[in-house]
C-alpha cells in the first residue's frame, strides 16, 4: 500500500499520492469506477478535484456514497469575488452529494491582480472562510501553475494561514535556479508553519507544441514504466512532498505502481541521464 503522511496540520494521514481528479473530467462512468477500484487497491485516500474539471465532481459523488469517510476530499473554486466563490462552493457540495468537504482551494491564484482581488475584502477568500465557519468546509488551500507560483504562494501565506499549497515540482523544473530558489523558500515556510505542500507535474516531459495530443493532459507526460519510476521516486525522495497523480486514467496505474514501490530518491546523475535521454524540457520557462 502507498505510504501515508500527516497532511500538514489538518490531522489527516494522507496517502503520499493524491488522486488528481482532473483525469475524470471527460471519462465514462465505467472508466471512473475502474479508477476507484485502482485507488482502493493502492490505498489512496485523498482526492483533489475542482469545479472546473468537467464531470469530475459528479463522478466522485458516486464513490463518496459507496465509501463514506474513505477519502479526504478537496475541491477548488476559480472564482475571485465573494459572490461567485460562495455560489460555486455550494454548487460543488451539491455536485459531490455531501454536506461538507475537507478542503476548498483557491484555484490557480497566480495573476497579481486576481490574487489581490481574491484575498481582499469582498473576495473569494472571504467566501471560503464563511464556508468554514458554517461547517461546509474544514480547511482552506491555494493552488497555482507557472514560474511565479511558489513566490505567490509564499506571499499568500503571509496574508492568510492557508492549510495547504499546490505547485509544480519535478527534476527538470528544479534545474531552473529561479524556480528552485523560490520553491525552496516556499518549502521552508511550509515546514515552519506545518502547511501541506502538494506537487503537480511529476511526469511532465514537454509541451505538445503543435504535435497531436495523445493523452488527457495539456502537456506530454512520461509513459514508460522505468521513466515514471524515476520521476515519481525523485519527487517522493523529498519527504515533505505529496504527489498529485497525472490527469490521465491510462497512465494512472503505472504511476500508482511506481509510488507503491518507492524506496529512495534516484541520484542526480541518473536523473540528469533521464533528462538527456528523453530531452526533458521544463513546462514553465
Amino acid at each position: 500500500m502507498i505510504e501515508r503522511a500527516p497532511f500538514g496540520a489538518t490531522g489527516h494521514e494522507s496517502s503520499r499520492a493524491i488522486f488528481g481528479a482532473a483525469a475524470l473530467g471527460s471519462v465514462s462512468k465505467r472508466d471512473a469506477d475502474r479508477t476507484l477500484e485502482l485507488l482502493l487497491e493502492h490505498g489512496v485516500n485523498h482526492i483533489d478535484v475542482a469545479a472546473s474539471y468537467g464531470d469530475a465532481e459528479l463522478r466522485i459523488a458516486t464513490w463518496l456514497r459507496r465509501h463514506p469517510g474513505e477519502f479526504f476530499v478537496a475541491t477548488k473554486t476559480g472564482e475571485r469575488g465573494y459572490a461567485g466563490a460562495r455560489e460555486q462552493i455550494r454548487r460543488s457540495l451539491d455536485r459531490l452529494g455531501v454536506d461538507q468537504i475537507d478542503s476548498i482551494q483557491l484555484h490557480n491564484l497566480v495573476d497579481v491582480i486576481e490574487w489581490d482581488t481574491a484575498l481582499s475584502a469582498g473576495g473569494a477568500l472571504e467566501a471560503a472562510i464563511e464556508a468554514r465557519e458554517e461547517g461546509l468546509v474544514r480547511f482552506i488551500g491555494v493552488t497555482g501553475h507557472g514560474l511565479s507560483v511558489p513566490e505567490m504562494h509564499r506571499r499568500s501565506l503571509e496574508r492568510f494561514p492557508f492549510d495547504s499549497v499546490l505547485c509544480p515540482y519535478n527534476y527538470v523544473q528544479m534545474q531552473d535556479p529561479r524556480y528552485a530558489q523560490t520553491f525552496d523558500n516556499l518549502a521552508e515556510v511550509c515546514a515552519e508553519r506545518n502547511v501541506a505542500l502538494q506537487t503537480i507535474k511529476s511526469l511532465a516531459w514537454r509541451r505538445w507544441d503543435g504535435r497531436t495530443s495523445t493523452t488527457a493532459t495539456w502537456y506530454e507526460p512520461l509513459r514508460d514504466q522505468a521513466d515514471i519510476d524515476l520521476a515519481a521516486h525523485w519527487v517522493l525522495g523529498n519527504p515533505q512532498m505529496f504527489l498529485l497523480t497525472t490527469g490521465d486514467v491510462e497512465i494512472l496505474p503505472r504511476l500508482l505502481d511506481a509510488v507503491e514501490r518507492y524506496q529512495q530518491r534516484p541520484p542526480d546523475d541518473r536523473m540528469a541521464s533521464l533528462a538527456r535521454e528523453r530531452d526533458l524540457t521544463p513546462l514553465f520557462i
